[in-house]
């Protein structure tokens, strides 16, 4: 199953290797794609394999679902995507 998800805070290539990486450690989870310029991800998983587990991953890196997050949550997160993306650019991992 491929579910797509348009998510806040995705600025480069160091966030979506960030993203891959994270995403891929769910054994569920075959294959990650991400699209900086649209800000989306596509991940391709199992049937049975909850969505919810995969917005709250990518939230708590600091990339949640567009439009889930206001105010200091909001804010909370944009930091968080910096240093998930601050990994990225170092770890290089596709």
């Amino acid at each position: 199953m491929k579910t797509k998800i348009i998510i806040d805070n995705m600025k480069c290539g160091g966030c979506a290797s960030s993203i891959k990486k994270g995403l891929r450690s769910f054994s569920e989870v075959s294959e990650v794609a991400v699209d900086v310029e649209n800000e989306s991800v596509e991940i391709t998983h199992k049937d049975d394999f909850p969505i919810e587990k995969l917005k709250e991953k990518l939230s708590a890196m600091g990339y949640p679902a567009k439009g889930t997050l206001e105010g200091f949550d909001k804010f909370a997160a944009n930091a968080k995507s910096y240093v998930s993306c601050a990994i990225g650019k170092i770890s290089k991992e596709d």
